[in-house]
């Protein structure tokens, strides 16, 4: 319910234009997370693999990797996140854009306010590793299916 009253309370007061408020910061965060995940992940699987670019992942050791990216994505991205959630609240119009945010919330708070959250988004570990390993498993699947050479 909070969440409606302050959107209902950004369009009331800023117009539709104030829902589009920290737009940039979350282009950046969502795009530097997947960066972040995809890179993390490559680089394991690349390790595990070594010279044989054809060696089978069990699922269990996709699922580790994936964790471990999910867990690289959570760290280097929760200061993007703690910005962009503050570009988006109700007092987004004072800010001019997200840097401005950022640099406040550092003078202000110091640097751990940064990471406010970080241990509360240890599930997504599970998540990212689940959504590696259901990939992994669709596409062996898919390459049974339809041979390809």
């Amino acid at each position: 319910i909070d969440d409606w009253n302050t959107k209902i309370v950004i369009v009331r007061e800023q117009g539709l234009q104030g829902t589009y408020q920290g737009l940039r910061a979350t282009v950046l965060k969502q795009g530097s997370n997947q960066a972040i995940r995809f890179f993390v992940m490559t680089s394991l699987r690349n390790w595990y693999r070594g010279d044989n670019p054809n060696k089978p992942m069990n699922p269990l050791i996709t699922g580790v990797f994936g964790a471990i990216a999910g867990a690289a994505s959570v760290f280097g991205n929760t200061p993007l996140d703690v910005i962009k959630t503050r570009m988006q609240g109700l007092e987004a119009h004072k800010y001019r854009n997200s840097l401005g945010r950022g640099l406040q919330i550092l003078r202000n708070e110091g640097l751990k306010a940064f990471h406010k959250g970080t241990i509360h988004k240890g599930r997504i570990c599970l998540d990212v590793a689940i959504v590696f390993i259901i990939y992994d498993e669709v596409v062996k699947l898919l390459n049974k299916v339809w041979k390809t050479n």
